[in-house]
């Protein structure tokens, strides 16, 4: 298998230094254009066939602000960005009865009823909130037609479209039933489901802006159980400048970053993608953690294998002078050791086109799209070095498709870890990494 590999290496080797030369200069791009490889400051949007599930669809009213960013320009009055208006919160006191509390704990059929209660099983008592009388008003009716219907799980946000009596008329609504930390813990050893629960509903923005947004509400809950006392004495001086916040906090961290950054952010793209550490200097609080936010937000944890990202971001810290130090001492942020490559600065310019608008969903919409579009091309560039494996051209596609794609380095580490125990595989990208410092390096 050895003398076969290295056998196989060199004559793909001299095949591919018999290729290069032939496409000419221009013979890439057009090699590129009809093979489908485009690249694209944002990706299009699927609206059929088999990979239409695999791109999200675009918040209301953003959809607009993002086409005008794919082709890179629009006058203001051709972009209307989505005017998000006001935030509103509310927090709601919820208790079971206590007739069904009784049955649910002897374990009789009336603990059943606890999951699909009646409007007479439960009482929504009103804690704290922002909204006019009216709409409160129909914010709990809203409320206590899911609770009725047994559509609120404890810990688990839900997003919904409510129509309230607000200037904004219909907004996005996310709520979420709650037990405080310490006495979740308690009901559990004392077998009491009467335990006092809560129901937290934020509004603001649309529903689709705020379902790419559920998992940091989600957190921003679990914050909220662990370290707040939902007694009345800390009521008004914790729990309520708490849930105030909540827009800032937990939707707006991206848009900050962007703002701060500005042209140097497809340097914090690049150390996302790639899992380089980044060092944050002299920063103050919220700017550390809204630059920690926006490299989780931007990195591929979750779409791409557990054990590859583990192997790379091992391989990354091992490499210390790959390592991004950002110096938040002066007005703008200074960045030492940063890469970038043709990718990630495409998508930067997509931020900066949507900037005008100042909409963190579409903000947030960009960045989920740039991640699928990563995706994508580790898939494309995986499926190539299969087929290079036993074919010679398909090994010149790899090499066409890493030059063309813009992040040909990250994409190599990547596959490179994923194929570490292929011994054909891992032949395949040891040739491309050869052939691709040879080009950069001519």
């Amino acid at each position: 298998m050895t003398s076969y590999c290295s056998r196989w290496g060199e004559d793909t080797a001299r095949t591919l230094r018999k290729l290069l030369p032939a496409p000419g200069p221009g013979a890439g791009s057009r090699h590129t254009r009809r093979a489908g490889w485009q690249r694209s400051p944002v990706a299009p949007r699927c609206t059929g066939g088999a990979g239409a599930a695999m791109l999200p669809v675009l918040p209301d009213g953003d959809e607009r602000e993002l086409e005008s960013s794919e082709e890179g320009g629009g006058t203001g009055e051709e972009r209307r960005p989505e005017r998000h208006g006001c935030t509103y919160h509310g927090l709601y006191g919820y208790r079971r009865s206590a007739q069904q509390g009784a049955a649910g704990g002897d374990g009789s059929a009336g603990g059943a009823v606890a999951h699909t209660p009646s409007t007479e099983d439960f009482s929504l008592s009103l804690l704290d909130t922002n909204l006019p009388a009216e709409a409160e008003t129909e914010l709990r009716n809203f409320i206590a037609k899911r609770l009725t219907k047994g559509a609120l799980f404890e810990g688990m946000g839900n997003v919904a479209s409510v129509g309230l009596s607000i200037p904004e008329g219909k907004v996005g609504c996310y709520y979420c039933r709650f037990q405080q930390e310490s006495l979740l813990e308690m009901a559990t050893l004392e077998s009491d489901i009467n335990a006092p629960e809560y129901v937290v509903c934020f509004l603001g923005g649309s529903e689709k802006g705020l379902e790419l947004f559920r998992l940091e509400l989600d957190k921003y809950i679990q914050n909220l159980k662990i370290n707040l006392d939902l007694e009345q004495k800390s009521l008004e001086t914790c729990v309520s400048p708490y849930l105030r916040s909540w827009f800032e906090d937990a939707i707006c961290p991206i848009q900050r970053v962007m703002q701060l950054f500005q042209d140097k952010l497809a340097s914090l793209l690049h150390a996302a993608l790639s899992y380089t550490p980044v060092e944050v200097k002299n920063a103050d609080e919220r700017t550390e953690k809204d630059i920690s936010r926006f490299l989780a937000a931007a990195s591929l944890q979750g779409l791409v294998q557990e054990g590859t990202m583990t192997s790379l971001c091992i391989a990354m810290t091992e490499e210390q002078h790959k390592s991004m130090v950002i110096d938040c001492s002066g007005p703008q942020p200074q960045l030492h050791n940063a890469g970038s490559n043709r990718f990630c600065e495409d998508w930067m310019q997509a931020f900066v086109n949507g900037a005008e608008g100042a909409n963190p969903f579409l903000f947030r919409q960009i960045l989920e799209n740039f991640k699928l579009k990563a995706i994508q091309d580790i898939n494309n560039l995986k499926r190539f070095i299969r087929q290079a494996e036993m074919n010679h051209y398909a090994l010149f596609k790899c090499y066409l498709f890493l030059k063309n794609c813009g992040s040909g380095d990250i994409l190599l580490k990547i596959v490179k870890v994923e194929h570490a125990e292929m011994p054909e595989a891992r032949n395949v990208v040891t040739v491309l990494e050869e052939f691709m410092r040879e080009t950069s390096v001519a």
